[in-house]
């Protein structure tokens, strides 16, 4: 990326040369994720007519974004140990600075001072990426890496927000706001760890029939004369927990609205504005209402272990050629992808 709302261009650098413990690894695929489109845009909405801006990041142009990697192996700098030339890793994109307390915690995505590949790093629209250590390579096993390369960030925010509303008993219902690319990546994730009453909400008619067959038990218009009504209808009553991939004005005061007692809300789209909230209100529901910032390497790496064993079903993939990265974000900006659209690369 040259310049925000512009098509992207190529240009050419010199290969990163690997040092010390990193790791080059040559780029095969590649997912486009919805924040790809907010760098792209350059600023979210913080609410109230505020904006955050990409360069209040620390981020300067050109980039190359991307943050849902896979490839290969291709040199290893001279203290890089566990792994070889030619293997093929998952890359966790949340760098931190390796120092701080979260890092040192392995909580990486927590970190003040986060070095992310596709933000603050060149990311996996380029042919290659320099990871800092071995420790955020996983091997993907014998999934399909089109599918493997999104669980560096749809498959771990689902996991990460997933945990936060646990406890919940299999029979409870769950009800996951959005059936884009991290709403059918949750309906997966809840199945593969026994969750039965998975309830969706969308906008879209397609996406909603997507959700259906992923595994949701019922898929709500959210663009109905009653949402709120309609999916305590379909629920039975409020819910103990609600995950919204929208998050913005209107579906969060929704999934406010249909949270039982001592319930929890998860926010992870960054669609943005603001949430009005009753102080006592709040008291009363006694509900907990959470962020949620991507996932942990530990994420990254129980993730991969479903996958490899079978439990965790694979999205809806779109394969395009990386020439056609352009594209890809413009059709995932549209509303035109069901799933997750992927680049893919010689």
């Amino acid at each position: 990326m040259i310049k925000h709302e512009q098509p992207l261009q190529k240009i050419q650098v010199p290969i990163p040369e690997p040092t010390g413990t990193e790791v080059l690894i040559k780029v095969t695929h590649c997912g486009v994720c919805h924040s790809d489109i907010h760098f792209w845009e350059g600023w979210y909405d913080l609410g109230d007519g505020k904006r955050f801006t990409i360069s209040d990041r620390g981020v300067t142009l050109p980039r190359a974004i991307g943050h849902e990697i896979l490839g290969d192996v291709a040199k290893l700098g001279p203290d890089a140990k566990g792994v070889a030339v030619g293997e093929r890793r998952i890359v966790y994109p949340w760098i931190g600075c390796g120092k701080c307390r979260r890092c040192l915690q392995e909580e990486d995505n927590l970190c003040p001072q986060q070095q992310s590949l596709g933000v603050m790093q060149d990311g996996g629209f380029a042919s290659f990426v320099l990871v800092p250590h071995p420790k955020y390579l996983v091997d993907p096993g014998d999934v399909d890496p089109a599918v493997a390369c999104t669980y560096g960030c749809s498959g771990i925010t689902v996991y990460s927000a997933i945990s936060k509303i646990l406890p919940l008993e299999p029979q409870d219902p769950v009800v996951l706001i959005g059936a884009g690319g991290l709403g059918l990546s949750a309906i997966s994730m809840l199945r593969a760890l026994g969750h039965q009453k998975i309830f969706s909400v969308d906008i879209s008619a397609d996406k909603r029939a997507a959700a259906i067959k992923a595994g949701a038990i019922d898929a709500i218009d959210g663009a109905g004369a009653d949402p709120i009504k309609a999916i305590l209808a379909a629920t039975g009553g409020p819910v103990l927990g609600v995950i919204d991939f929208v998050n913005n004005s209107k579906t969060a005061p929704l999934s406010l609205a249909i949270l039982d007692k001592g319930g929890k809300m998860v926010q992870v789209g960054v669609m943005g504005g603001e949430l009005k909230v009753s102080l006592v209100g709040l008291i009363f529901k006694a509900a907990t209402i959470m962020g949620n910032n991507t996932g942990s390497p530990a994420h990254l790496r129980e993730v991969a272990r479903l996958a490899r064993e079978g439990k965790l079903a694979p999205i809806p993939v779109t394969i395009l050629p990386g020439d056609e990265a352009n594209n890809a974000l413009m059709q995932l900006k549209d509303g035109k992808i069901t799933g997750r659209v992927v680049l893919t690369k010689p």
